[in-house]
């Protein structure tokens, strides 16, 4: 725990202000520095002596200043599934933990945002309840290429598909013919395939297998066998076949099978534009660590075992992964099934959005990872995947002012009352985690102060990304 206590932060009710901290985060060094913002952007860094004039003066002590946390992939459901999330609830729990900026994916909102009249029907739904900024991925089903240019045009950077059924009908897979058609239209519009990577096949032959076998729902192990890595791994292969072909950039999501990095190693000393993400509860949870019927932990792919685990750390640390994100998928607690432990029927998905930054700055300092390499990876790198990298993921002059002032020494022991996700339900509850938010930033505004909580004036806005 913190041995002295931090100072009391307090911004001025106006998006132009000097932020002075002995630790600010600046081209990759630690160290005293004066932000100067001025209407809601960075005009300067200075020493941290810098005056301003008669800007407002907010002294950050010695709490981290950091860029805020752009999460790039995050479901939040509305319209259409506001019981699971919405964009109020989220994008509080964004704030409350550092987020700046949340990237929302395409399939459980209804309808699917997989064209742009889908995009602007969603974005009607915002209704000033945004507390952090928030961006659209668009979507690929089979049959809608035509529909990429519009999406673009409305500034989606990318467009998310499934190689294997999604879970919800409004979003049907895609095979290789699909993203045959597919691929070069999102190349030629400057946008990015997106890709849920697990083939059907290995999936449908365990199934087949564990059926058979009247496996046990309840066990963790059960689940765990019924996505083997080998369906990640086949349909990894098929997209660097694809991208090799078609030249369009291609990110893997929610890596979780450590045997495809090599694949993915492979590829990117190739020269081919294929990058991948993997997430806060791969790099925490081991599948030996989780009990059976203890159903918040499902999610798919699966949390794997621990030998697993550490070779994905080796692969973001090798920058073959060059991010982190939350994969926050929340839904009723009736569909964790908890009640019956079934793993085989609960719904998969981990809600995690709020603890983002201290989950992985638990896991990073314990190995040794230090906080400008981390941010790399929550920040600087999700931001570039989103079309964001010109003005947000980084403390520098023309950005965004999305900062967060937060202590990385202070603990806190989670607690599901004390999220902000429309649902308590997380795999986290009672976990003790390392980093407290003091205070974010977004656009110069503040969203979030540990002193004051919310502001009641969301400070959040959609943002329209154009290649």
């Amino acid at each position: 725990m913190t041995t002295k206590a931090p100072p009391r932060l307090e911004f001025p009710d106006t998006r132009s202000f000097v932020l002075r901290g002995r630790r600010v985060l600046v081209d990759g060094a630690i160290g005293p520095a004066a932000v100067v913002v001025v209407d809601g952007r960075i005009d300067g860094i200075h020493e941290v002596d810098f005056v301003g004039g008669q800007l407002p003066r907010v002294d950050a002590g010695n709490l981290l200043v950091t860029p805020g946390l752009v999460d790039s992939h995050v479901h939040i459901n509305e319209p259409g599934r506001t019981d699971w999330e919405g964009f109020q609830t989220a994008t509080e729990a964004a704030a409350a933990g550092g987020i700046t900026c949340v990237v929302d994916m395409p399939l459980n909102c209804i309808p699917a945002t997989t064209s742009r009249a889908a995009a602007e029907r969603k974005q009607r739904h915002l209704r000033d309840q945004l507390h952090v900024d928030v961006v659209f991925w668009g979507g690929v089903i089979p049959g809608n290429a035509a529909e990429f240019e519009g999406l673009a045009r409305f500034g989606v950077p990318g467009c998310k598909c499934f190689t294997c059924p999604s879970g919800v009908d409004e979003f049907p897979h895609v095979t290789r013919a699909d993203l045959d058609v597919a691929m070069p239209v999102l190349r030629d519009h400057g946008l990015t395939l997106l890709v849920h990577a697990e083939a059907p096949g290995p999936l449908d032959d365990a199934e087949r297998l564990l059926a058979a076998e009247h496996a046990d729902p309840r066990r963790y192990a059960t689940y765990l066998r019924s996505r083997p890595k080998s369906a990640e791994d086949q349909a990894i292969a098929m997209i660097v076949e694809l991208v090799r072909k078609h030249r369009c950039p291609a990110h893997i999501v929610h890596l979780s099978s450590s045997t495809a990095l090599p694949l993915l190693q492979a590829a990117q000393a190739e020269g081919l534009p294929v990058s991948a993400e993997t997430c806060l509860h791969y790099l925490t949870f081991t599948a030996e660590e989780i009990d059976d019927g203890a159903t918040p932990f499902k999610c798919a792919p699966p949390v794997r075992e621990a030998d697993n685990r550490e070779a994905l750390w080796g692969g973001l640390q090798s920058s073959t992964v060059s991010m982190v994100v939350s994969d926050h998928s929340p839904c009723t607690p009736a569909l964790k099934k908890q009640e019956t432990g079934d793993f085989l029927s609960a719904w998969g998905g981990i809600a995690g959005l709020q603890l983002g930054l201290s989950a992985l700055w638990t896991e990073s300092r314990a190995r040794g990872v230090d906080v400008a390499t981390m941010t790399r990876w929550n920040s600087e790198q999700t931001a570039r995947l989103a079309g964001l990298s010109h003005k947000k993921g980084r403390i520098a002059a023309g950005y965004d002012a999305d900062l967060v002032v937060w202590d990385d020494e202070d603990t806190f022991r989670v607690k599901g009352d004390a999220l902000f996700h429309k649902h308590k339900v997380t795999p986290w509850a009672g976990r003790t985690l390392h980093g407290v938010v003091h205070a974010t930033v977004v656009g110069g505004r503040v969203a979030y102060s540990k002193a004051h909580g919310l502001t009641k004036r969301p400070a959040g806005s959609f943002v329209a990304v154009r290649r």
